[in-house]
């Protein structure tokens, strides 16, 4: 039995179990899930975050899921504190690359040997985000990275993690936030990490700006970079841009002269 069948048993069996027509949440804890998968005789993993880790970030929920949401509405699982948690529906939920949009090219900074050795996509990603100084590009803002992968806890969700933290400031002086998620692969960026982001923000930086920030190499090894804001409705995409870093003769002179009747 592969490892994904056997997670997608676990909280379908969580689902299940709870589950009741007109129903918007259920809330369930990490016992739950150790009970549930010794009633299915399945052996967990060490590692018990990563069942939960795969439907929130990388794998969709098991169908008898996603079959009981409503046309324009999914299921995804939310940490609402130590050890528990809420799967949850809620509207669109995953952020995609536009196709339309147009591309930057950027004369690319990152070291060789930083290429050569790094060891998967998402590593891949945030070197050339950081060596590029595409945060400071795509926002405007002189940037720093602070820290790498922040596991931290924050209150009603217990722990989250961010990929990169960044320390921005603008030509007044004020002072932002960046919590910076990757994506490589066929990892898809999720709500549930950007409603993480801010509030990571709120709780751990509350004097700060925060301007939580998604990368996502695309199918052509293009970058993507979003900025988000937070809305009555939710999540808002607020800017997207792309970017294609290439040696610097790549970057004629025409092109140069068309960013700039470029808008924003």
């Amino acid at each position: 039995m592969s490892k994904l069948n056997r997670y997608s048993q676990i909280i379908e069996a969580i689902f299940l179990k709870s589950y009741q027509k007109g129903k918007t949440e259920i809330l369930f804890t990490r016992d739950e899930i150790i009970a549930s998968a010794s009633l299915l005789n399945i052996e967990l993993p060490k590692n018990l975050g990563d069942i939960l880790y795969s439907f929130r970030y990388r794998a969709s929920l098991p169908i008898s899921i996603t079959n009981n949401s409503p046309e324009g509405y999914e299921w995804i699982i939310r940490s609402v504190g130590r050890a528990l948690y809420k799967i949850v529906l809620t509207k669109e939920t995953f952020f995609k690359p536009s196709e339309y949009l147009a591309e930057t090219k950027i004369p690319d900074a990152t070291p060789g040997i930083i290429s050569k050795y790094a060891m998967n996509d998402e590593q891949a990603l945030l070197a050339k985000v950081r060596y590029n100084r595409l945060i400071d590009i795509f926002t405007g803002l002189t940037c720093y990275s602070l820290q790498n992968h922040l596991r931290t806890t924050v209150p009603d969700m217990g722990q989250v993690e961010t990929d990169e933290i960044y320390i921005g400031i603008d030509r007044r002086g004020v002072h932002y936030i960046l919590p910076v998620q990757a994506k490589g692969g066929s990892d898809k960026m999720g709500v549930v990490q950007i409603e993480q982001d801010f509030a990571v923000g709120r709780s751990k930086f509350p004097n700060l700006i925060c301007k939580p920030i998604a990368a996502q190499f695309m199918p052509n090894k293009s970058i993507s970079l979003f900025e988000f804001e937070l809305t009555e409705e939710g999540i808002a995409i607020t800017s997207e841009k792309h970017y294609r870093l290439v040696p610097p003769d790549e970057v004629t002179m025409e092109e140069l002269e068309k960013y700039k009747t470029r808008i924003g």
